[in-house]
């Protein structure tokens, strides 16, 4: 197809496509789907060859969360049986940050529920990551702690964090309907501090919220603009208890477009496959690594991911491998621009929190054509399962 050795140039060349040339990567039939994977796996090869960089959540605090997203388990008003707990100890963080670097992982993502942490919550923060980094030698740590507060980003970074990760979600003009207690601009702000402090940004979206392709295309623009160092792709896991229980509006073909779309406009960024992989890409998971770069290992913040053995398993009998702790993951030209940023700001070249906290009803892009509507299969309730063990439980994590 013209349309896909087009999109292939482009990304070799760090060229941003066009929102035209965007959206028909969402529109094409489940026929050309391996043509569309092998192009944008071109694209992933030229900038990262055959690494996986692995990733492991810690949720330092679940549940109560103050603010109304959606899509999360944890917001206010959340029905969902999900673990509740308030902060871990730095010790314990560090013995669950252990288990993930034993499994591979090569970054440690802490996250807490909340609008944004206090400045006790940074000093608490702090030690966890001095702690982890002390037990952990080479381990990468990324804060994910909400709307972050003037000074924060810095501490967090004089504390030993490498990044910073706070999402963007979804498209600017429907951003009201997921969340109503802060705004889209709250969550550009918090990305601009963390960068300017120096903190590599990490920020992506959640698909299958009843979005249309223009507001994913939208997002991920947005995304190229701010230029972030990693893009998680989250896949809305519809918990029951949240207003989007009933938002199954995925099919493996549509995770693998957006994915491909995803790594089209930002070639040379680390794309993370994250939060619903398994509910809704389930057995096309190994073809997902011939476009995203990065996954998350094992359990996510509340839910339960496929045993971390399984993810290595799945890795090798791809063709990949596992990134190493000496490998510096972004292409040299990234890489060296992130070294001598001095503020951390980036020159626009492509949290809350990761892995997964949309609006009920008649949520945006609920107009789709009917034809698109027959095509949506029935809930997959036996797909979600809420996580019992690892952090803030006495059982062993899947790591």
């Amino acid at each position: 197809m013209d349309l896909l050795n087009t999109l292939a140039e482009k990304g070799l060349r760090r060229e941003l496509p066009t929102r035209e040339e965007a959206l028909a990567v969402l529109a094409t039939p489940d026929d050309d789907l391996l043509d569309v994977v092998a192009a944008a796996g071109k694209v992933r090869r030229q900038w990262f060859g055959r690494r996986v960089k692995l990733n492991y959540l810690v949720n330092l605090k679940s549940g109560l969360c103050p603010e109304d997203c959606s899509y999360c388990s944890q917001r206010l008003g959340s029905k969902a049986e999900i673990l509740k707990y308030t902060w871990l100890k730095p010790d314990e963080a560090s013995k669950a940050a252990a288990a993930g670097v034993a499994g591979g992982a090569k970054r440690v993502c802490l996250v807490a529920s909340g609008r944004g942490p206090t400045d006790r919550d940074v000093d608490r923060v702090s030690q966890t990551i001095e702690a982890i980094k002390e037990q952990n030698e080479g381990v990468e740590v990324c804060a994910c702690l909400g709307l972050l507060s003037d000074g924060q980003a810095g501490r967090l970074r004089s504390a030993g964090a490498d990044a910073y990760n706070h999402n963007l979600n979804t498209s600017e003009g429907t951003y009201g309907e997921i969340t109503t207690t802060h705004t889209y601009a709250d969550r550009v702000e918090t990305v601009h501090q963390a960068q300017a402090a120096g903190l590599s940004a990490c920020s992506g979206l959640i698909a299958g919220m009843g979005e249309s392709d223009s507001d994913l295309v939208d997002v991920v623009f947005a995304l190229r603009e701010l230029d972030p160092d990693s893009v998680p792709v989250n896949f809305l896991i519809p918990f029951e208890g949240t207003p989007l229980a009933k938002e199954w509006n995925l099919t493996p073909q549509r995770c693998l477009r957006i994915l491909a779309m995803v790594r089209f406009v930002c070639p040379d960024v680390e794309v993370r496959l994250a939060g619903g992989r398994e509910v809704h890409l389930r057995s096309m998971q190994p073809l997902a690594l011939h476009l995203v770069n990065s996954i998350f290992l094992g359990d996510y913040l509340t839910s339960e991911g496929q045993a971390g053995q399984a993810d290595l398993d799945m890795i090798a009998d791809a063709g990949f491998e596992v990134e190493g702790a000496g490998t510096t993951t972004l292409p040299r030209h990234r890489a060296d621009a992130e070294a001598h940023a001095g503020c951390g700001s980036h020159a626009g070249s492509c949290g809350s929190h990761a892995g997964g906290c949309t609006p009920c009803g008649d949520g945006p892009g609920a107009q789709a054509d009917a034809a698109e509507a027959a095509e949506v299969p029935a809930a997959r309730t036996d797909l979600v399962s809420v996580r019992r063990r690892g952090a803030g439980t006495d059982l062993a994590p899947n790591a």
